[in-house]
Order: C-alpha cells, then structure tokens, then sequence
C-alpha cells in the first residue's frame, strides 16, 4: 500500500525556519525518523520510505506554497496514489501552537496552498494534518507572522510537538484515518 505525504510550505533558506514551512518540517521529521533522504524530483523534493509494509512518497513542492496543486497532481500521477491515500500537512492559524487536527476533507479555510490543491484537485475529499501556528500577531500583520520565526517558547516545544504530527501521520497508514482522528486529534 502506498501513500503520498505533502508537506506545504516555500523552496528557499529565507523560508526553511518560518511558521508557514511547518509542513516541510514535518515530512523531514518523517524522513529522518525513517532513514529516508530527499532527492530533488519535478516540482518538489520527494523522498520514498517504509514503515511496518507501506511505502510512503514524502512530498515537499517547490512550486511554492499558492501552487502547491500542480505538484501534488503529478505526484499522485506518477506514483499512482488514489485520493484516499493523500494526506496534506499545512500550518493553521485558527488553532493554537502546536495543537494537531487530523481531517477526512473540509474547506481551506483561507489557506492559498490548500485553496490552489483544491482548485486543480477539484476537491476537498482528502485527509489534511493541521499544525496549529497560532494567531498572535497584530491587525494587517498575518502575512508577516507566517513568514515569521517561531518564538523562543514555541523552538522549545517543537521536537516534541513534530513527533507527535509524525505519529499521527504514521497512525493513519497502519489504523486509518478514522482511528488517527481519533487518538491525535486536540493534543
């Protein structure tokens, strides 16, 4: 059984420790806990890996984060993944730091990587891990908190939160999704 997991975030050192690149640093967390390595492909970087008999397609777009469809799309072509073993790892505003929501399908909720998938997709029927980035900035300021660093206290809390989001991910391809939900969703 194979899955594809797309990391969204922006190709590029000015973006690689920012809020919005939260999904990039989830797919390598997956990598490196599962002895892959990334390898420049078309439209991303991609890096295949096991675990307990599923072969995972790690997936980071360098088609930046509004044209994260256009990768997503080859990529499912290519290594023939179904919709239902897609799952799109993305920052969320809307939860606060660190808190993990696993969804079956739902809006993009203004977010313009899951706007652009949904767009070439022509649906919102596919799993999406949520990394909640919190919302602490000022009115007209949101563009610069998700190109932001992470504070100091959130740097503290992010190997562990990371594993979490790499347990939830791994939990969907031996339990499922609906069981992932269940077990990670809010912590």
């Amino acid at each position: 059984m194979k899955y594809l997991m797309v990391g969204l975030g922006n190709p590029g050192a000015e973006y690689e420790e920012t809020r919005h690149n939260i999904g990039f640093k989830v797919v390598d967390t997956i990598a490196h806990r599962l002895s892959g390595t990334f390898e420049t492909g078309r439209l991303g970087d991609v890096s295949t890996v096991r675990f307990k008999g599923r072969h995972i397609v790690l997936l980071k777009p360098s088609t930046f984060m509004n044209l994260s469809g256009k990768a997503v799309r080859y990529w499912m072509d290519a290594e023939k993944v179904p919709l239902e073993r897609v799952v799109v790892i993305t920052d969320d505003l809307n939860l606060p730091f660190g808190t993990l929501r696993l969804r079956a399908k739902g809006s993009d909720g203004g977010h313009n990587g899951l706007k652009d998938i949904q767009q070439v997709l022509g649906t919102t029927q596919y799993a999406r891990l949520r990394f909640g980035i919190g919302a602490e900035f000022g009115k007209g300021h949101q563009v610069d908190y998700v190109l932001g660093s992470w504070s100091d206290p959130e740097l503290d809390q992010m190997s562990e939160r990371l594993d979490r989001s790499v347990d939830a991910l791994l939990d969907i391809t031996t339990a499922g999704l609906a069981r992932a939900m269940n077990t990670h969703n809010g912590k």
